[in-house]
């Protein structure tokens, strides 16, 4: 087997093994490689900005320093939500953004982070690693030059920060309400919010003076450093439009295929270090700032199954509307949801009972 081969075939654990027991040399024999990229978010989400700096790091580590990732907050480099276009003009060489933030340019977009009741997280990184998930939506992102790897999963997210209580569909009407963005916004638009997408730097002074009515974002251990607790005391679930939400590199096409065999392997495992880094802090991260929370007086409350009803129903009518205007995204949704009853199918023999179970003893 030849170095590229090793390279190639090399587990993440096994790559910086297989660089100390000799291919490095040929690694380092290469010329040295920058590239920027270009986040979506702010250096203060610690987990979902982190997930890109564990991706600089890890580079740098496996390639001996011949390949370096800059990586640059929201604003330093572009706006928030200009890293699509940066792309396509080739400005940035990657992305770390949220995919359903570029729905205004095709709904489409959706489905490479989060649609509502769509997968959760082992389902959705089946469907895009064996499943046609990521074969379908790369095959689609062509025209804006770049593919995707996945940043890492928030994993079901929380329904969000009201400053009034949600009884009934009603209490909806007119409510000015900060969304991640995607066919969520047109379903809530059917239930009567005005819905509203901004950078997550911008929400908290908008919540506090009452330009928003409410928001969602994440989960509890980011949804606390950006203090909507402060400002908002009614805090929903689950957040039915994000049964799980993949965040994503966007990665420059042109630049990638310019890459050494060896510097694409060398990426392609640094992802998945970053994607798995991120998953897990959520899962540790989480509960303890719910019960932070919760003792700080936040007012935890499930959505009414009236709402959660109203909600699946809007939510349906929204991607059939979407359907009959565009082939290829009735090819994808399609796709995706005779994933996801098979998925639900073994969960009704696997997680979910033993979940309910758990749920249900004392340990």
């Amino acid at each position: 087997m030849d170095r590229r081969s090793l390279i190639k075939n090399a587990g993440i654990a096994g790559i910086a093994g297989v660089l100390a027991a000799g291919v490095a040399p040929a690694v380092h024999a290469q010329a040295a490689v920058r590239w920027r990229l270009a986040s979506s978010f702010p250096k203060s989400l610690d987990t979902i900005f982190g997930s890109a700096e564990k991706l600089s790091q890890t580079v740098k580590a496996l390639s001996g320093g011949k390949f370096e990732i800059s990586v640059h907050p929201a604003g330093e480099l572009m706006p928030a939500f200009g890293v699509v276009d940066a792309l396509q003009s080739d400005t940035i060489d990657m992305a770390e953004t949220a995919a359903y933030y570029f729905t205004g340019k095709d709904p489409i977009f959706a489905f490479s982070c989060a649609v509502p009741f769509g997968l959760t997280t082992l389902q959705m990184n089946a469907w895009k690693d064996h499943g046609n998930g990521r074969k379908l939506l790369d095959a689609f992102f062509e025209k804006y030059n770049f593919k995707t790897a996945s940043a890492g999963n928030t994993t079901t997210q929380m329904g969000g920060w009201y400053r009034k209580e949600i009884k009934t569909v009603a209490d909806l009407k007119g409510l000015k309400m900060r969304l991640g963005g995607g066919v969520f916004g047109e379903a809530m638009a059917k239930l009567g919010v005005v819905a509203q997408n901004m950078p997550a730097g911008d929400v908290y002074q908008a919540l506090e003076k009452g330009t928003l009515d409410a928001v969602e974002f994440v989960g509890p251990y980011d949804d606390e450093k950006l203090g909507f607790n402060k400002v908002a005391p009614f805090y929903y679930y689950p957040g039915w439009w994000e049964g799980s939400a993949d965040l994503e590199f966007f990665i420059n096409i042109k630049k990638y295929n310019a890459l050494s065999p060896e510097n694409k392997a060398i990426l392609d495992a640094a992802t998945r270090v970053a994607a798995a880094d991120m998953t897990s802090k959520y899962q540790v991260l989480n509960p303890i700032a719910l019960k932070k929370l919760v003792a700080n007086k936040t007012q935890l409350k499930p959505f009414p199954k009236e709402l959660m009803d109203a909600g699946f129903k809007a939510s349906m009518e929204v991607f059939a509307e979407h359907e009959a205007k565009s082939p290829e995204f009735k090819k994808i949704h399609q796709d995706m949801r005779a994933f996801q009853r098979d998925q639900i199918l073994w969960n009704r023999f696997s997680e979910y009972p033993f979940n309910q179970y758990m749920a249900s003893v004392k340990i």
